[in-house]
């Protein structure tokens, strides 16, 4: 009896961690902070390592024989996007872990913003891997390559949208510097700009979200840092 107990209580422990809405916002800060750096990791190596080198834009037949002599690094950076595109579900769940005390509906509709996005750039990579089955028609392949970025770049938009409600949200916290729920509010504005210029403006060059550098980055190590050391309930 001893032993089906205690066998009881580890599956229940295991079953307590996987459950997001149970986490402290320690553990969710610490999940949420390697989470974010494991995508920076992975975007960087993948897409901008592993995709932009073997695309040459308004070249077509070039960018098929490049990705044809180096497929496999090609799909591996695809596969490295996709992965990203998972880490941003988890860090969705821990943001919610982490802020649903400040405020539970905004919070939960600030994760399900987030899934949202991922689902869209989910499609919008999908749209890399159609690319390499059409390699044969190399008009059609980087036709689907510029959709990705098309696609994602006004994604982004609806990513920004949910950084401003973080930034709403760790400006209602106790517990977060409130510079940094600023400059995740300016980051957003930046991703939002770049989203509706890339879609009502011919020509536009995507340029503000790289105000995110500075909000995304202090996060990462205020999580990593800071945040894993909350003792709030």
């Amino acid at each position: 009896m001893g032993t089906v107990t205690a066998t009881h209580n580890r599956t229940s422990l295991r079953s307590s961690n996987l459950d997001f809405r149970t986490w402290s916002p320690a553990t969710a800060s610490l999940v949420s902070g390697l989470g974010l750096l494991a995508m920076v990791v992975l975007m960087t190596a993948g897409y901008f390592g592993g995709v932009v080198p073997l695309i040459t834009p308004g070249d077509a037949a070039k960018t098929a024989r490049d990705i044809t002599q180096s497929g496999p690094i090609y799909l591996a950076g695809v596969a490295c996007i996709f992965l990203v595109i998972l880490l941003d579900v988890l860090v969705s769940a821990a943001w919610y872990a982490l802020f649903k005390n400040v405020n539970r509906q905004l919070s939960a509709a600030a994760a399900w913003m987030r899934v949202t996005f991922a689902g869209l750039f989910a499609v919008a990579t999908g749209q890399l891997a159609n690319a390499y089955a059409l390699l044969d028609n190399p008009e059609q392949a980087l036709h689907a390559i510029a959709s990705f970025r098309t696609i994602w770049l006004i994604s982004l938009g609806l990513f920004g949208l949910y950084l401003i409600l973080i930034g709403y949200l760790e400006l209602r916290s106790t517990f977060v510097p409130k510079v940094l729920g600023t400059l995740l509010a300016i980051s957003g504005t930046g991703y939002i700009i770049d989203a509706f210029g890339v879609a009502f403006v011919d020509g536009f060059t995507p340029m503000y979200g790289l105000f995110a550098i500075i909000g995304e980055t202090s996060c990462i190590f205020w999580l990593l840092i800071k945040g894993r050391k909350l003792t709030i309930s």
